[in-house]
């Protein structure tokens, strides 16, 4: 298969008319079928995706990672250009999602509702694992064994009138199978991507991961770009990851650009980021 970066936080210098914008947009091709992994924060991913000569009308199945604006902002743009296409994304409670810090709410975060009411038509919700295309598995029973990032303490969710803590119940796992093994995609790992990876080793016993791609959501204050954990908990991490998933890991987005330098030093080549514009075969 292969797996261009439509749009992420960064982007390869050397391709010219490409943007970048805090957000994650995936294409796939597996086979003939082409699949479209989140949709950025704006419709720009459309524009970065004819720059790199892929046609989104073409794409056969589209899926969410979870309900936040940086992975469903361009979904509208999406559906306008692409008129068969399903959008697959988790059946968690449709409702104002936000960004707090410092006890002050900055910003909301949610996908637009109106959005998902004017095309409710396309879209597909999910509450259990589920294949929706030859070789293309949505999983959703993701465990809680590992710990989730520290950061998700500034996410919010609106339920009954009142903010809480967002659960999370409304993100899932795309894996993509093939003869020599699985591919995982997540989008911010909120659920820890430890529990993530676990989470697709125990639904295909036996199946060696040849790759992983997504945030780690591992960023403490975006504008600051601090880590959210101590430096000895993002070095476990890295160790974690290289016992459980033996493939390339290509990170980016959420992570932030510290706690990619630290799983790099313990990682080595095997971590990977996967700026805009980057397209690797697996």
């Amino acid at each position: 298969m292969r797996v261009t970066s439509l749009i992420e936080n960064s982007k390869l210098e050397t391709e010219a008319g490409l943007v970048a914008e805090h957000g994650l947009s995936l294409h796939v091709q597996l086979g003939h079928l082409q699949i479209l992994f989140d949709t950025g924060a704006t419709g720009a991913f459309v524009d970065n995706a004819r720059t790199l000569g892929i046609d989104l009308a073409e794409v056969d199945v589209a899926v969410l990672s979870h309900h936040h604006y940086d992975h469903g902002g361009g979904l509208a743009r999406f559906l306008q250009l692409n008129e068969t296409a399903r959008v697959w994304l988790r059946a968690g409670q449709l409702t104002a999602r936000y960004f707090r810090a410092m006890g002050v709410i900055r910003k909301p975060i949610g996908l637009d509702l109106e959005v998902l009411d004017q095309y409710a038509d396309r879209l597909e919700y999910v509450s259990a694992d589920v294949e929706v295309a030859p070789g293309v598995a949505l999983l959703t029973r993701i465990g809680t064994r590992h710990p989730r990032p520290a950061g998700n303490r500034h996410l919010l969710v609106k339920r009954s009138g009142s903010l809480v803590s967002d659960p999370f119940d409304h993100e899932l796992i795309m894996v993509l199978r093939e003869p020599d093994g699985i591919v995982v995609f997540s989008g911010c790992s909120h659920s820890g991507i430890l529990n993530m990876i676990e989470a697709a080793v125990e639904r295909f016993p036996g199946e060696p991961i040849k790759a992983v791609f997504g945030g780690f959501h591992l960023i403490g204050n975006p504008v600051l770009g601090t880590m959210a954990h101590e430096r000895s908990e993002v070095e476990a991490l890295g160790r974690s990851i290289l016992e459980m998933a033996p493939g390339t890991v290509f990170t980016g987005h959420c992570t932030g650009r510290k706690a990619f330098e630290v799983l790099r030093e313990v990682m080595g080549p095997t971590l990977q980021p996967f700026p805009t514009g980057a397209a690797v075969e697996v």
